[in-house]
């Protein structure tokens, strides 16, 4: 009766070992799980930060290309304004001839 009541502690301790053993292998996947999905969080994080930057230069390229599309319209004008100014000069000019 002894022996078997050694035999059968040593079985419930290899027992608690292999559960021990299992508990651990299940805290390491469940682990190695949380870092994947926390490195996944990261990519996805970097590919937001990525698009923001890229929205923002997009935004900085339109902005700019406006500004050049209204720098170049105020050019005209004022080529537009020289213009009329140096025709109406020419005129005056006719004119004080004329009535000379």
């Amino acid at each position: 009766r002894e022996r078997e009541r050694e035999k059968e502690k040593g079985t419930q301790r290899k027992t608690e070992r292999q559960r021990q053993k299992e508990r651990e292998r299940d805290r390491e996947r469940e682990t190695e799980k949380e870092t994947q999905r926390e490195k996944e969080r990261e990519r996805e994080r970097q590919t937001e930060r990525k698009r923001q930057v890229e929205r923002k230069r997009e935004r900085e390229r339109e902005r700019d290309t406006e500004k050049d599309r209204e720098t170049e319209t105020e050019r005209e004008r004022e080529r537009q304004r020289k213009g009329d100014r140096e025709r109406d000069a020419e005129r005056e000019r006719e004119r004080e001839r004329e009535t000379d």
